[in-house]
């Protein structure tokens, strides 16, 4: 395994030391042959937690004060961590974040920065906290402990659910995405899933690298990331995985079908990967499927 990339052990050591911090969550069964892992219900509404408190505990001494820039869901689990942990907490979030998400980071107690257009700015107007000493930023998804951390939700689905076929996930940055490639590392194919208007991970397999993307639509506030990570990258390519975009229309239907049939209140970003599989971007015949369902901080009203 090259410096660039996550593999099991990683993640295993992960979950041994993020147990008794974050929860196991559940799976459902969707459809005939199609299994929710239901990351929603993890604490802060999303997944992000699990690399939140690898990357803390994982340090050679305690933080001071905790800094993540964030287009919101990342920033929520940070400032999670550091209400759990009795840390100090700033979080940087652009205009597009969502209130809901807003007003729960500021409710778990954190400082929040408000202010530009994208996550790329808010990740800018930190630099100057982060810096200082005593100070842990905490990258939104480059970064080893964070990928390795996220990739404890594939360890926990492949003990749920052992005989999967295939799986499926949204990807913004690439931190979920490069820790559950790692875990499975080619043993179960892996799908990326992007809105067609935040193709960040599909414009780096095209080019071979990471590279700047486009960022709009309905869920750029959780998968608008400008560029790939480079450890999520490299490690989704080592394991072969492949891209799907799907339209904004397609994670619309999506949301409000996981709300109808199962009562799900997903955020746009968390319905993503099942978009693609109920549109037909992903064939799913004959195959036992499990599906990310990686976020629920969205507001229920326009459900």
């Amino acid at each position: 395994m090259s410096a660039s990339t996550i593999g099991p052990a990683d993640i295993e050591a992960a979950a041994a030391r993020i147990a008794g911090h974050v929860r196991r969550t559940p799976v459902i069964e969707a459809s005939a042959g199609v299994v929710l892992k239901l990351e929603l219900l993890q604490h802060a509404g999303s997944f992000k937690p699990r690399g939140a408190f690898n990357t803390v505990l994982s340090q050679p001494s305690r933080p001071e004060r905790l800094v993540a820039a964030s287009g919101g869901n990342h920033g929520l689990a940070v400032a999670h961590v550091g209400h759990a942990l009795g840390i100090p907490t700033d979080i940087f979030v652009p205009d597009i974040a969502s209130p809901v998400k807003v007003a729960a980071i500021r409710g778990r107690g954190a400082t929040v920065h408000q202010g530009g257009a994208n996550f790329a700015a808010a990740f800018e107007a930190s630099a100057e906290l982060a810096a200082a000493p005593g100070v842990l930023a905490i990258h939104a998804y480059d970064g080893h402990p964070t990928v390795a951390g996220q990739g404890t939700l594939a360890w926990e689905l492949e003990d749920q659910e052992p005989d999967l076929d295939l799986v499926v996930v949204a990807v913004g940055g690439g931190g979920l995405l490069g820790g559950i490639a790692g875990w499975y590392a080619a043993r179960v194919p892996v799908v990326a899933v992007e809105p067609s208007a935040c193709p960040a991970f599909h414009d780096a397999l095209a080019a071979g690298q990471p590279v700047p993307a486009a960022v709009g639509g309905v869920a750029a506030d959780s998968l608008g990331a400008s560029q790939v990570g480079e450890w999520g990258f490299a490690t989704a390519v080592a394991a072969g995985v492949t891209s799907v975009l799907v339209p904004d229309e397609a994670i619309v239907a999506a949301r409000h079908e996981l709300w109808a049939s199962v009562r799900l209140a997903t955020e746009p970003a968390g319905a993503a990967a099942y978009a693609a599989v109920r549109s037909g971007a992903i064939d799913v015949s004959r195959r036992r499927v499990g599906v990310v369902v990686c976020g629920g901080n969205a507001s229920p009203a326009d459900l």
